[in-house]
């Protein structure tokens, strides 16, 4: 691709690996609050209500639907009922440990530090995410990924989520760069593809699970992240 100077990255699951880094937490607060012990219920048990929870409550934030307020105060308590621990009088703390604990785990995606060495001389890096700001902090700042990274923009900071143009745009100012100059790389459709694409940013899809989508010619789609040295 050419003309290009900057790249934009989302963050959670193209490269810092929340799924990992969010279960290996979630399996050390439920044996820290004997949930199985207690209730029952097996932490394999739990883990689809959590997993169900917790996307849809990203995806209405995305949309609009809901704050930051309600997708913590609504994440665990939901999981929970839905697992058939209704009024869950733990879940708020569960919560409240998850986000402060989530962060003392630190993998990347596969390929991650590969592709950034890879990158780093040749583009100025950044992340646009739509994580909340002081925990995208925590955990750039907790990676190696702070090694390669100019700027963050979260849509917290930005004051409006991807896919809405306000978020692309703060992160594009706070580089200094323009959008003819620029590409984004990350794995939701809606909020990453469909964002930069209307904004008027390339982009191409990280798309590891190989999850349904809408195809479209001008995005490519790649499943590994080293995948990028045949576009970049």
């Amino acid at each position: 691709m050419e003309n290009i100077k900057h790249i934009f990255f989302d963050l959670d699951n193209t490269l810092w690996d929340y799924r990992r880094n969010a279960r290996i937490t979630l399996v050390k607060l439920f044996e820290a609050f004997q949930i199985q012990e207690k209730y029952g219920y097996s932490f394999d048990e739990f883990y689809p209500f959590y997993y169900e929870s917790n996307e849809q409550l990203w995806a209405d934030y995305r949309d609009g639907k809901v704050t930051k307020e309600e997708l913590r105060a609504r994440r665990f308590p939901e999981a929970f009922e839905n697992l058939g621990i209704p009024d869950a009088d733990f879940a708020l703390e569960y919560e409240k440990r998850f986000v402060e604990e989530v962060t003392t785990s630190n993998f990347t995606v596969e390929g991650t530090e590969e592709i950034l060495n890879y990158l780093k001389d040749k583009y100025e890096l950044h992340i646009l995410s739509n994580g909340f700001e002081e925990v995208t902090h925590q955990k750039i700042n907790g990676s190696l990924i702070k090694d390669f990274i100019q700027t963050i923009t979260t849509a917290e900071g930005a004051g409006a989520p991807k896919p809405d143009a306000k978020a692309f745009q703060t992160a594009l100012d706070k580089a200094n760069a323009q959008k003819e100059e620029s590409i984004y790389i990350g794995d939701d459709w809606i909020a990453d593809m469909m964002g930069a694409t209307r904004f008027g940013m390339r982009a191409i899809f990280f798309n590891p699970l190989n999850e349904n989508h809408l195809w479209v010619e001008e995005i490519p789609v790649i499943d590994q992240l080293i995948e990028l040295k045949n576009y970049l």
